[in-house]
């Protein structure tokens, strides 16, 4: 059996939300055994805690958020980074309802977890092997997310996109710390830029900038890439945070053109069928 795992020490980091634009401090912290990642929203009276589960998500639009009395969004580059360092308990302290955009992907996290230092503590990790094919279906769109029995953590995406930039995108890996580090933390979020005005009138992105963003338009890229097929990774980056709300999978995950509404569903239905186990 594996051990649970924590942060050795705290650590903080400032930015500003991508979808709120407002400044937010975040620090993470070690927590107990059993406690799971807890968002602490300490500009709220009390301090109020949100628990980063499936259960908890009550939207999903352009972002995953959790609901425990009071809200988090934008949380799934954060989760993500949990996940890929297998972290199971966490305190998230933040004077917002937003965590900072950082990079726009979850390479800020994953290193600041990493200069925290990650301990093993005594109890043994509840993870979740995956012992049957668990699917959600579009069956409007075609688009689905799945995850099968796999011997470690495995992610295959296919990315459509009918933008003639972009089109179709693959990319599998076997997910590990140093892979993760290296393939899919960098890959940051992306907008068109025919999208931004009006997403901006729903209250949306108003943090988001070439400094934390990927934006296209009918002719090219307005900022370099990290990666030619950056979406698909980043994508691969949002599935990992978003499946994390059911806990620490042992998993094949195969998707196509999934996005946070699917991912959350198959989290839910992962931490319903684990529930008690």
């Amino acid at each position: 059996m594996q051990k649970q795992r924590t942060l050795k020490t705290e650590i903080s980091y400032t930015g500003i939300g991508l979808h709120s634009g407002r400044e937010v401090h975040a620090t993470l912290k070690p927590a107990p055994e059993d406690t799971g990642i807890v968002f602490v929203r300490t500009d709220l009276p009390g301090a109020p805690q949100i628990h980063a589960k499936a259960e908890n998500v009550t939207s999903t639009l352009r972002a995953t958020t959790v609901e425990d009395g009071h809200k988090v969004f934008t949380i799934e580059h954060l989760m993500s980074a949990f996940h890929a360092h297998r972290i199971d308990n966490a305190y998230v302290e933040l004077d917002s309802e937003e965590p900072p955009v950082a990079d726009g992907a979850s390479l800020v996290f994953f290193e600041l977890m990493a200069k925290a230092g990650i301990v093993e503590q005594a109890k043994d990790r509840k993870e979740i092997v995956i012992d049957k094919v668990y699917r959600i279906d579009d069956e409007k769109t075609g688009r689905f997310v799945m995850v099968l029995p796999y011997d470690g953590f495995r992610v295959s995406f296919t990315s459509l996109n009918p933008h003639k930039l972009i089109g179709v995108q693959y990319e599998d890996f076997h997910i590990d710390e140093a892979v993760y580090h290296k393939e899919i933390a960098p890959a940051r979020t992306i907008a068109y830029e025919k999208e931004i005005q009006a997403l901006r009138e729903m209250g949306l992105g108003l943090g988001g900038s070439l400094e934390n963003v990927i934006v296209y338009n009918d002719e090219g890229w307005l900022n370099p890439l990290h990666f030619e097929d950056e979406l698909v990774r980043h994508k691969i980056l949002d599935v990992i945070g978003d499946l994390r709300l059911a806990g620490i999978i042992r998993g094949h995950v195969i998707a196509a053109a999934s996005g946070h509404a699917l991912n959350t569903q198959l989290a839910k239905e992962i931490a319903a069928a684990y529930a008690g186990r």
